[in-house]
């Protein structure tokens, strides 16, 4: 980032802390595909992600004057849509989930080498529990790091990295397995070798 889009950014967050409604319309623009990305990603429904993501500019609306500055807000932007969508999963009933080519295409930043790949990657990670996946996403979607995601979740850096390790095996191992034509998985291939 630029000395001048950071100046630009100081003074749009001063604007709309002075209560100007056009300077706090250019904070929701500038910061709503994010959010919309991050909520869409956790809840992998796109109307459920939308209401989040007004929820969280309503209370960004409410609490304004807490920001201190665009770094503070863009953390507590991404605090909130996660606590948000956290707690809206653990309300719902665990339910098959859909799949997430929406949040591919919101966050996609050019050609996938493999679309069938990322696409089984994206809904694996949707089966994950919510503050798992919520770690996960901050920690490759985000790219936060360790400390930065437990001060985002209010979680402690070692359940942070637990979580990330955990994850990052279910992934690999569910990765390895694919369904037979009939719906069971393949056997894992043996690699080890037998000396007789």
């Amino acid at each position: 980032m630029t000395e001048d889009n950071g100046d630009a950014r100081e003074e749009l967050l001063s604007r709309a802390l002075a209560g100007e409604p056009a300077a706090f319309r250019s904070l929701v623009v500038a910061h709503q595909r994010s959010v919309y990305s991050l909520a869409l990603r956790m809840l992998s429904d796109r109307h459920k992600a939308e209401d989040l993501s007004q929820e969280v500019f309503l209370q960004l609306h409410r609490y304004l004057s807490s920001v201190e500055s665009p770094a503070h807000l863009a953390f507590w932007l991404r605090k909130v849509t996660m606590n948000r969508a956290i707690d809206r999963l653990r309300r719902e009933p665990r339910h098959e989930t859909a799949s997430l080519e929406e949040a591919a295409a919101v966050a996609a930043q050019g050609e996938e080498a493999d679309p069938m790949l990322r696409r089984l990657l994206l809904s694996l990670i949707a089966e994950l529990p919510p503050a798992a996946r919520a770690v996960v996403l901050l920690r490759y979607q985000e790219d936060l790091d360790p400390t930065e995601i437990g001060r985002t979740l209010k979680m402690p850096v070692n359940t942070v990295k637990s979580h990330l390790k955990r994850s990052l095996a279910m992934l690999r191992e569910r990765m390895q397995v694919g369904p037979e034509p009939g719906g069971r998985p393949h056997p894992r291939p043996n690699v080890r070798h037998r000396h007789e």
